[in-house]
């Protein structure tokens, strides 16, 4: 089953809005129909099973493209439409892409490999306002393993991963957060989240598949308008990794003095929570329900929820599987830790992915026996309750995006008075974690911390330049030769 039709099974005729908002709107039945129209173009012009580059704002043209694509059988590839050129020319080459769907804005800013580029324009031109028949995709042949999409996450050798997931994965994915935050008709999200994440990309899923409504808000750095909308619009849920939660309870005067009456429950992933902003939250609004939730992009969006119900006894914990799931924590045997000991969080489920795009060799090192090893390390609690500890893997969560340190210390090396550089995860009051770069020069340079970041704001996305620069002249290095990092 194409995941297209799941998202639609019961709502391609509603008259009633999907987006809405003061900027944007559309109805289910108009976003089904222009969506069918787009997929029937593709159908015709580039075939089935080609990965096409999508790097578009959230917006109600991304969200027609994105399920045009889908509908169509090829794989969409979203992308930061901030993305560093270097980015995406290793992305293009890698899923040697022919088409590209962005703005004119992005097309006129970025280098593609190919002149098939589809802006906002053409799509209303060319395809909105034509008669296409729509008869050719009603019969689908979708089988659940094709692929639909690959989502690149940065890699511990700095080099972006692509992520492979299939029609399977959508919907089982979606499914199951359907099932256990209980979604229906009723619901109106705020998403605040970019569709090229998948933790965004859920939301989309998930309300199309329940019959919800979304409100698109690309401006979080502006909390007023962020709680005018959680009020303007009726939203009875609202989604957001760590920053969001810190810097609404502890940056805006007013959040937490702001009475939020249809305002049910709030899920937060993409990162650990301290503990003491999920108290601060629950303490100010009682009302709320709060969803601690776990996963990644390598299970498609969500591995472990915890009830709110839980709440306060079961603080700090990431809860337990999903519907559809399976986890364990796991010693180095593959052996069930008992409750105290601490191990790796293995995942097993349709909505773990197929691999990595044409990496078989990081494929093989995460797909074991068809168990996700997810990196992260945890304890459980005598009732199967998990606690992260710890990430087995390099990666650093800024804001809830990962981060490459590797990526970072190249472009820092790159400095002809750099002699070497290391990068490091730090606790941040505002981000969760932050970067601290440890930077060795060569003796007698006059280099400064406000230089390097000037370097790195030329070559990188704000969120990847590190916050703290500590300048020294000496390298510490072990017996082995290696250096010794904090």
């Amino acid at each position: 089953m194409n995941a297209f039709d799941y998202f639609f099974e019961h709502t391609s005729s509603l008259e009633k809005d999907f987006v809405i908002g003061p900027r944007q709107s559309i109805s289910y039945k108009e976003l089904y129909d222009q969506s069918l129209k787009f997929a029937v173009y593709l159908n015709n012009k580039v075939g089935k099973n080609q990965n096409i580059l999508l790097l578009v704002p959230n917006s109600v043209f991304f969200i027609i493209a994105y399920l045009g694509i889908l509908k169509s059988g090829n794989v969409i590839v979203p992308l930061n439409p901030e993305t560093e050129q270097s980015n995406l020319d290793f992305i293009q080459n890698k899923c040697q892409s022919n088409v590209t769907i962005t703005t004119s804005f992005i097309a006129n800013k970025l280098n593609f490999r190919t002149n098939f580029i589809i802006n906002e324009k053409f799509l209303e031109d060319t395809i909105f306002n034509s008669n296409t028949d729509q008869k050719s995709l009603n019969d689908d042949s979708t089988e659940a393993e094709q692929l639909a999409e690959i989502i690149f996450t940065s890699g511990s050798t700095g080099q972006p991963k692509g992520v492979m997931i299939s029609h399977k994965n959508l919907i089982a994915n979606t499914g199951s957060i359907v099932e256990y935050l209980c979604l229906s008709e009723k619901d109106t999200m705020l998403v605040v989240l970019p569709f090229y994440y998948c933790y965004g990309l859920s939301l989309l899923h998930t309300h199309l598949r329940a019959g919800g409504s979304i409100v698109l808000n690309n401006m979080f750095i502006m909390l007023g308008g962020v709680i005018n909308d959680l009020k303007r619009f009726n939203c009875t849920g609202f989604a957001g990794v760590p920053t969001h939660f810190q810097i609404l309870l502890r940056k805006s005067e007013s959040f937490k003095n702001t009475d939020f009456p249809h305002l049910t429950y709030v899920t937060q992933a993409g990162g650990k929570l301290h503990n003491v902003f999920i108290s601060e939250f629950i303490t100010s609004f009682p009302k709320i329900k709060f969803n601690v939730m776990y996963g990644q992009t390598e299970a498609t969006a969500r591995l472990s929820w915890l009830p709110p119900g839980c709440l306060p006894e079961k603080l700090g914990s990431c809860g337990k599987a999903i519907p559809g799931v399976t986890i364990k924590v796991a010693d180095e045997n593959g052996n069930d830790v008992k409750p105290g000991e601490t191990g790796e969080i293995l995942a097993y489920g349709d909505n773990i992915m197929t691999g990595y795009y044409h990496d078989p060799e990081a494929t093989n090192q995460t797909l074991k026996n068809g168990w996700l090893h997810t990196g992260d390390l945890a304890t459980v609690d005598n009732e199967g309750f998990i606690y992260l500890t710890a990430r087995k893997k390099e990666i650093i969560k800024v804001g809830g995006r990962r981060v490459s340190p590797k990526e970072i210390e190249d472009v820092i090396m790159s400095i002809p008075e750099v002699i070497d550089c290391s990068i490091e995860g730090i606790d941040d009051e505002i981000l969760g974690e932050t970067m601290k770069a440890t930077v060795i020069i060569k003796e007698k340079a006059e280099l400064t911390a406000d230089e390097i970041k000037a370097w790195c704001a030329t070559r990188l996305v704000a969120y990847k330049i590190p916050q703290f620069i500590e300048i020294q002249d000496k390298i510490t290095i072990s017996a082995t030769g290696k250096k010794i990092k904090k």
